[in-house]
């Protein structure tokens, strides 16, 4: 099986679109579109990193093709990289992480842009806008 083919697969399996996928990777469908095309482009190691975080298979079933394609409940939390794990301890912001780990994955990067769209509505912070001193 070919990378692009992995990456197809992987996309399908959890339900996603192009489009989808690459919204969830910080990417345009386009790229992804490349990504799974036979001859197309291979994506970095951060965005092939981000499409099996996304979609729950093994980082290195993804590059490789070795291993197993889906993530064990065992092996899910040791796939987090330790400078991308955040200690939480504040209650409600558990509360959020609990709901947006138990939520599908299709519905996980509309989810965080409606926080997001909550969030600049409340500091009245647009993308890219820095607070008045």
């Amino acid at each position: 099986m070919t990378p692009q083919q992995r990456i197809r697969l992987a996309r399908r399996h959890c339900g996603l679109s192009q489009a989808a996928l690459g919204a969830a990777v910080g990417v345009q469908r386009s790229a992804v579109g490349h990504w799974e095309a036979a001859r197309g482009k291979y994506p970095s190691v951060a965005h092939l990193r981000e499409i099996a975080m996304v979609t729950g298979v093994q980082f290195e079933w993804l590059a490789t093709g070795r291993g197993t394609m889906g993530l064990s409940a065992d092996t899910a939390l040791d796939s987090v990289a330790a400078a991308d794990a955040l200690l939480v301890d504040d209650p409600l912001e558990l509360r959020l992480l609990a709901a947006f780990r138990e939520a599908p994955t299709r519905s996980k990067a509309p989810l965080v842009e409606v926080v997001e769209q909550l969030a600049q509505l409340r500091t009245g912070r647009g993308p890219g806008r820095t607070p008045a001193l």
